[in-house]
């Protein structure tokens, strides 16, 4: 008797509990959700591209209207000069220089040398070898293009080799603000450290040569922008690019011809008004 009433009371109980799902097929999820750090940095990341897809969708949109494309221009062109990046080499430096060697006057030789360069990202001597193929196909916009934007390219590199060499001058004399003036007859009779001079005259040879480059790389550029701009005197880009190379150039006259002549060709364009306070920043 007794063990029928323990048995009753275990079959009431098993009916009072509720059954058990059966277990689910699939995946099987990780005890307490995964990783949270993990899953808030994803979150994060989601939620701040989205912002920037936007941006740069308003940026290549912006492109690509000033600077012409689907209105005839060669808009690509323009947005994508000195990078050289629809040219695939596929032809070695050493064959292409080898070509050129044996055919000096061959224009396709010496735009496959400058080619093969600036795959190996041989900037300077990239230079040459188009410097080369413009004097042989003057008339080629797309090259001359390329030339400029290799040329202020070198300038900008030269730009930093100049200040980090200006910086090492100022470093090389510690003791030169300590001392009083040169013009005193105490600072005369004190002078320098010998060391700290010999390393100041060094530096500051180096510091002149890297201006005197960065200069002549700027002139190059403004030179090869102008260029372009002959070629194509009814493109209002044109005329824009040799103001912005001139401005960085440091020639203003230049510049703001140029950018005045780019108001002419385009003046509805939505750079206008910036366009007019540069001009009359820069004196015109």
């Amino acid at each position: 008797m007794a063990r029928a009433a323990v048995k009753a009371k275990q079959a009431q109980k098993a009916k009072a509990q509720p059954q058990k799902a059966p277990p689910r097929r699939g995946r099987r999820k990780r005890s307490g959700g995964g990783n949270p750090n993990q899953q808030l940095f994803f979150v994060r990341m989601r939620r701040s591209a989205k912002p920037m897809y936007v941006i740069l969708a308003v940026l290549f949109a912006a492109t690509f209207a000033f600077l012409g494309v689907g209105s005839g221009s060669s808009g690509l062109d323009q947005l994508f000069s000195g990078l050289n990046i629809f040219h695939h080499s596929g032809t070695s430096i050493s064959s292409a220089e080898k070509a050129t060697v044996k055919h000096p006057s061959d224009p396709a030789s010496w735009r496959k040398l400058a080619t093969a360069y600036e795959s190996h990202n041989e900037t300077d001597a990239a230079i040459t070898a188009l410097q080369q193929y413009t004097a042989l196909k003057p008339k080629d916009v797309q090259a001359w293009n390329e030339l400029a934007g290799l040329q202020m390219s070198a300038a900008e590199s030269l730009v930093n080799d100049y200040e980090n060499a200006y910086e090492s001058e100022q470093l090389a004399a510690p003791s030169t603000p300590l001392l009083p003036k040169a013009t005193s007859a105490f600072g005369k009779a004190l002078g320098r450290s010998p060391i700290e001079q010999a390393q100041a005259t060094t530096l500051n040879a180096t510091v002149s040569n890297l201006a005197t480059q960065t200069q002549t790389a700027y002139t190059n550029a403004v030179a090869s922008y102008k260029r372009v701009a002959k070629l194509q005197p009814q493109s209002a880009n044109a005329q824009f690019q040799l103001a912005q190379a001139a401005q960085t150039a440091g020639d203003d006259p230049t510049a703001v011809a140029a950018y005045k002549a780019y108001l002419k060709l385009d003046p509805a364009s939505s750079t206008a008004a910036q366009v007019k306070q540069l001009i009359k920043s820069l004196g015109g």
